[in-house]
């Protein structure tokens, strides 16, 4: 049985590469998927190249918390959340942004104490005191969301929600609607400045070979999924690549410098 970990944005150029039939596969038993959230639409094109392979999102953080999903979980539990906890005595709450804790099915961000993860960092009173809660609970800077079946769905960061004019646009709902259509190879959602709004959504995409998507027509194929219209992109940006953090991340941070300064 063979094991690999791959981050989403090397796992879409891994299955998407015409190669990849070319090589015998069978023994490959597991894919486990980190760093980013493993949007749904990216796990099913994985499965459907690796037949019989099991597509498992990990979630976790250097400084303890991790969370993967079970081979024993419902298909559309596998394929929607990033799992639970991996041991009873992780201490998870979803708080809003005054700190208190949101109803299940609410996104919050993810705040943990547990018998892995840190209660400090080193001679670090003023980081300690922005990182942690008043009583030992790290907080992540992650959206979570926790579903019916008991495991969780990652919504991104906090930092990386777009503020439209007050409206709050999760940019992980977006990517994972845009993913399906068919010219599209990869997406990162991302803002840039606007003097009235504030932010405004942008689709840097990487398109299929010798496809074209038209921000008119990308727009009418969401619409087709009943989604918000302030959630629509209201421009878009083409990439051969998405630019890649040092750990192998699409680099949002980086993607918004560049549109930032086209403005």
């Amino acid at each position: 049985m063979t094991h690999i970990h791959l981050v989403p944005a090397l796992l879409i150029r891994w299955i998407d590469d015409p190669a990849i039939t070319e090589y015998d596969l069978s023994c490959l038993r597991v894919i486990q998927s980190g760093g980013q959230r493993l949007q749904p639409e990216v796990r099913l094109r994985a499965e459907r190249a690796l037949p019989g392979c099991f597509i498992q999102e990990n979630f976790g953080m250097a400084e303890g918390l991790i969370m993967f999903v079970r081979s024993s979980d419902p298909a559309d539990v596998r394929r929607e959340t990033c799992g639970r906890p991996a041991s009873p005595d992780d201490e998870v709450y979803l708080v809003d942004e005054d700190g208190n804790v949101v109803p299940d099915g609410e996104p919050g961000e993810l705040i943990v104490r547990g018998p892995y993860t840190l209660r400090g960092y080193f001679r670090s009173p003023e980081h300690n005191a922005r990182a942690f809660t008043p009583d030992g609970f790290y907080r992540s800077g992650d959206l979570l969301r926790k579903m019916p079946s008991g495991n969780y769905l990652v919504e991104g960061r906090v930092k990386d929600l777009i503020n439209r004019g007050g409206e709050k646009i999760s940019a992980e709902e977006v990517e994972n609607l845009i993913l399906a259509h068919p010219a599209v190879l990869n997406v990162a959602c991302v803002p840039y400045p606007d003097p009235v709004l504030g932010e405004r959504m942008c689709a840097c995409l990487v398109l299929r070979p010798g496809r074209s998507l038209a921000l008119e027509e990308l727009v009418a194929f969401l619409l087709g999924f009943e989604i918000a219209t302030f959630k629509l992109p209201e421009r878009v940006a083409f990439f051969d690549t998405l630019p890649l953090s040092g750990f192998g991340k699409v680099s949002k941070k980086e993607l918004a410098a560049r549109l930032a300064s086209e403005v």
